[in-house]
């Protein structure tokens, strides 16, 4: 989740144009699907979601130069480009989905996927993906994200995994090494009092605990630990358990024991990127795009910040995004469809992955995501062309790739809006009450919680 947002943050409503639908019946897709001379492809036009808006030029510039491009390779495939900022509105996502009126091609967040399938608002596309080259080098529990059984319902655009952020300027101020990030908790603790001890208004380690940030947070420390949100059939909480109640025990010292949390809590999405901007900000938990938000939005530095896998990790929370299929889309329809897929978000050196162009247009280049290929050929090919033409500086996001090449991947749970509003109780409440009763908390949100999953079983 990028951002309780979401995860929390984000495919404002968009109306299809009659050629771009896969339900149209007026005559045009007749048209589209009948070649008009022997051994011509028939003409086809698939609607694509999430098309950078004009208010991001320079990725909006890359896009419709890839449109281009792609015509060029398939003439017969027009490309009817719908943008939309954020790409998927909450408030319309399932209305598009339930009337039909959802683009060609969609974009969707990790989390929703299981339900799309099992509500059938997607097409199975395994027969079609054959002639994608490079579909089995994609990591296996990546793509398996999209899949139900042994069929396919999508492909995936971007993933991420969340690791600890940490200001480098900081460190070096307080007597720590930028290049040796801690590998524990103790010594999380222990960095987070000598940044703290910097001076006013320096805060060591910062955490969510309001609009569902702190209920995303507490599940990624929760899976680092190795604890569960829900049981294994989706049921019942299984987050009131000793490595929950280790997540909330650490905040508490941290904050009232060791004062290295700083006295303003109730913090959201925003709020601890704004005070890593400002370079007051020690550490926090979170995926390295944070870098680049922090970069782009609030005024830091790219040079300034850091990021390694998270404290003694057994499971990283993890996300991403892709694209799934109208499931009223035609056969050919579909055909074209992975065509363009392979093409903006597959290929090493193509589409999301033409770092030469990013580049030249002045994007950063060198974060380590997405990582949809591993250690595979054309993973090594990706990251080979990251360094190449890379504008932030690599090796500070090292300690990142290297720890968290073991750690096992684990999506949000079930209901998770609904879990992480729950336990935004319990983290704001150890956060700003020095006698919060963590064990009293823990049994109050598994209680909530319970009745939350029992509705959606």
């Amino acid at each position: 989740m990028k951002s309780p947002k979401l995860s929390m943050l984000l495919a404002a409503a968009i109306a299809l144009t009659a050629a771009g639908c896969g339900n149209d019946d007026s005559g045009s897709q007749a048209a589209e699907t009948t070649p008009t001379a022997a051994g011509a492809e028939a003409p086809v036009t698939i609607s694509v979601g999430c098309q950078p808006p004009k208010s991001n030029p320079l990725e909006r510039t890359a896009w419709d130069e890839d449109v281009a491009a792609f015509k060029k390779l398939h003439p017969h495939i027009t490309i009817d480009s719908k943008d939309a900022f954020p790409c998927i509105n909450p408030d319309t996502f399932q209305a598009k989905l339930a009337g039909g009126s959802m683009e060609d091609v969609f974009y969707v967040y990790f989390t929703d996927i299981k339900k799309i399938i099992a509500a059938g608002q997607a097409a199975d596309i395994s027969q079609y993906v054959g002639d994608i080259k490079l579909l089995n080098d994609i990591r296996p529990d990546v793509l398996a994200t999209f899949k139900e059984g042994e069929k396919l319902y999508g492909l995936p655009r971007n993933n991420y995994s969340m690791g600890l952020v940490y200001n480098r300027k900081l460190f070096t101020q307080a007597g720590l090494d930028p290049a040796a990030p801690p590998k524990t908790w103790a010594e999380v603790q222990a960095a987070a009092k000598k940044i703290s001890a910097l001076g006013p208004g320096h805060v060591g380690f910062g955490e969510y605990s309001a609009g569902n940030t702190g209920g995303w947070h507490f599940a990624a420390s929760l899976y680092g630990r190795g604890g569960e949100m829900v049981s294994p059939d989706g049921k019942t909480a299984a987050f009131n358990s000793p490595e929950g109640k280790a997540v909330l025990e650490n905040l508490k010292t941290m904050r009232w024991t060791d004062n290295s949390m700083g006295a303003k809590q109730l913090l959201q999405w925003e709020d601890l990127m704004r005070m890593m901007g400002g370079g007051k900000l020690g550490m926090m938990i979170g995926a390295p795009d944070v870098v680049q938000a922090v970069n782009n939005d609030f005024k830091g530095k790219f040079e300034d910040y850091g990021v390694t896998s998270l404290p003694e990790a057994k499971a990283s929370l993890s996300g991403g995004d892709g694209y799934m299929i109208n499931p009223k889309a035609t056969p050919e329809k579909i055909k074209a469809a992975m065509l363009w897929l392979e093409f903006h978000e597959l290929t090493p050196g193509e589409g999301q992955f033409n770092y030469a162009r990013s580049k030249q247009q002045g994007r950063p280049v060198g974060l380590p995501i997405p990582d949809l290929y591993g250690d595979t050929a054309p993973g090594k090919e990706i990251v080979e062309l990251r360094k190449a033409n890379a504008t932030v500086p690599v090796e500070n996001f090292t300690p990142f790739v290297e720890g968290s090449a073991a750690i096992q991947n684990k999506l949000e749970p079930p209901k998770s809006q609904e879990l992480y509003a729950i336990l935004d109780v319990a983290m704001s409440a150890v956060l700003t009450r020095q006698d919060a009763d963590i064990d009293k908390l823990l049994a109050d949100a598994e209680a909530k919680a319970n009745k939350v999953l029992a509705k959606s079983s």
